[in-house]
């Protein structure tokens, strides 16, 4: 059997699915599962496409020390099943730049250009190109596709584009691109199974997980979102600010004294819940939380989505439907909750016994809004454009 193998990979853990191709170019999950705790207490889970345990191992700390062993270890439990013959590989890559507006057959050439937006997504891109780099060194005939979170956004206009500086740095790639494009991609792609006729619609989808952000879909095609030239800007998340004044930044600098990689990782690891609360950044433990601060966390995020979706609804010239998705916005009833109260002045109302629920439709009969709850499919989203990029004829 041919199959499509997807990777999404951080510093300590390798997310991955496998999906088989059927016909009409369709793709089904057979497994998913993730390698986490690299480097420390590595722990290598896998699930069928029937939920059932296909692996669960401990390995030490020395033979999952890092991610190109995590790949490795992987690998090779994958060639143990018996049953795969990969046909390609698909992967998350955050930042695809200006000149990447879709997916990509991976070249070197490639591979060293998206390396120069490291500084852009330092969480992420590193770690989404290491596999690439390391799959290529050891099966370099086996094709591999790159998928970007910033692609989905590429057809915003100039006015959603731009940054109030000068032209020539827009012209060097200086431009707001917006991230999450896969997730959004997948929920513009299910609305009209969901709701035909609001996928027509204007409709604000809210991406909340430990990465949050919001995008504006008009007729399913992103029209503005909340996050920019980087994953900071927008909503604050786990580790993230969000939206914060230049000036701070500026402050950081000349009155702290820190440098900039000093405050690189201070914006990127050490702000947004886990900042506000002084405690963490995983909203389940803030919830959990009798404390004040991490109420206040809690209240903080609420009140940020809700501001921002005023800022989409002004781009979208009103709002027909309101999305909450991801691991926050699919799983959390207070959130969802304490947003939607936020949002009354659109005429949202919540239906309680349903989002308590989580069921897919959460507005009551009253709600002026369309209020749905949908968990998204990145890797799926992954497997299908690895499939369009590769051809129907590899997996023959």
């Amino acid at each position: 059997m041919k199959a499509i193998l997807v990777v999404n990979a951080r510093s300590s853990s390798l997310k991955f699915q496998l999906f088989e191709t059927e016909p009409g170019s369709r793709v089904k999950r057979l497994l998913k599962g993730q390698l986490d705790g690299i480097g420390v207490r590595p722990r290598l889970r896998a699930t069928n496409a029937d939920g059932a345990i296909a692996m669960d191992r401990m390995y030490s700390p020395e033979e999952v020390g890092d991610l190109p062993a995590a790949i490795q270890v992987t690998a090779d439990w994958l060639r143990g099943t018996g049953n795969v013959d990969l046909a390609a590989i698909g992967h998350r890559v955050v930042h695809g730049g200006p000149e990447y507006s879709e997916p990509i057959l991976v070249s070197p050439e490639a591979l060293d250009r998206l390396a120069r937006y490291i500084p852009l997504a330092p969480l992420h891109q590193p770690n989404n190109l290491a596999p690439i780099r390391t799959i290529h060194e050891l099966r370099p005939e086996l094709p591999q596709v790159a998928c970007f979170d910033t692609a989905f956004h590429r057809g915003h206009g100039p006015l959603a584009d731009h940054f109030a500086i000068p032209e020539e740095l827009y012209a060097e790639g200086v431009r707001r691109y917006g991230f999450h494009g896969l997730s959004y991609e997948y929920i513009a792609d299910r609305l009209p199974q969901v709701a035909p006729e609001l996928a027509q619609g204007r409709v604000i989808v809210a991406h909340l997980g430990s990465g949050a952000s919001m995008c504006a879909l008009a007729g399913g095609r992103s029209v503005e979102s909340t996050l920019g030239f980087t994953a900071l800007d927008g909503l604050p998340m786990g580790t993230r600010p969000g939206q914060i004044d230049p000036g701070v930044v500026l402050y950081l600098l000349t009155e702290k004294g820190m440098d900039a990689g000093a405050v690189q990782r201070f914006l990127y690891n050490e702000c947004g819940l886990k900042g506000l609360s002084g405690l963490s950044n995983d909203m389940r433990e803030l919830e959990a939380s009798t404390e004040p601060r991490a109420a206040f966390a809690i209240e903080f995020f609420a009140y940020r989505i809700a501001l921002n979706a005023g800022m989409l609804a002004a781009a979208l010239g009103g709002v027909d439907g309101f999305v909450f998705t991801a691991g926050i916005g699919e799983n959390s009833a207070m959130i969802r909750a304490r947003v939607t109260a936020r949002l009354a002045w659109l005429g949202a109302k919540l239906a309680p016994d349903a989002n308590a629920r989580g069921e897919t439709l959460i507005s009551s009969p009253e709600s002026q809004i369309a209020i749905y709850v949908l968990p998204t499919d990145e890797e799926l989203m992954i497997a299908r454009h690895t499939l369009a990029v590769i051809g129907p004829a590899a997996f023959a």
